[in-house]
């Protein structure tokens, strides 16, 4: 049980662009992930919420910019994206959800 909430706690969000939308023609799909997050947390995570078979897992980490709000100079989040390569007949329909 509380292995399964932790594979909940791995998978943030989908991430849902048109480069996302233009990688899944490919049999990739693109989720938000912890920045603490393994590629071997986010394949095992991925595959038992989806149930589906996964190839590969790149990651990615985008460092947050520095913006000026309402004058005042704040840094962005960090966030760190995966995106997982499905193999061949296997599919996620983000739009529907868990």
């Amino acid at each position: 049980m509380s292995k399964d909430l932790n594979h909940y706690g791995t998978i943030l969000s989908p991430v849902i662009t048109e480069k996302s939308t233009a990688a899944s023609e490919q049999n990739q799909v693109v989720f938000k992930v912890p920045l603490t997050a393994t590629k071997p947390e986010i394949k095992a995570a991925i595959e038992a919420l989806f149930k589906v078979k996964v190839t590969a897992v790149n990651t990615i980490t985008t460092k947050g910019k520095v913006k000026r709000f309402k004058g005042f100079a704040a840094k962005r989040s960090d966030v760190k994206k995966a995106i997982v390569t499905l193999a061949d007949g296997q599919s996620i329909d983000v739009a529907t959800g868990l």
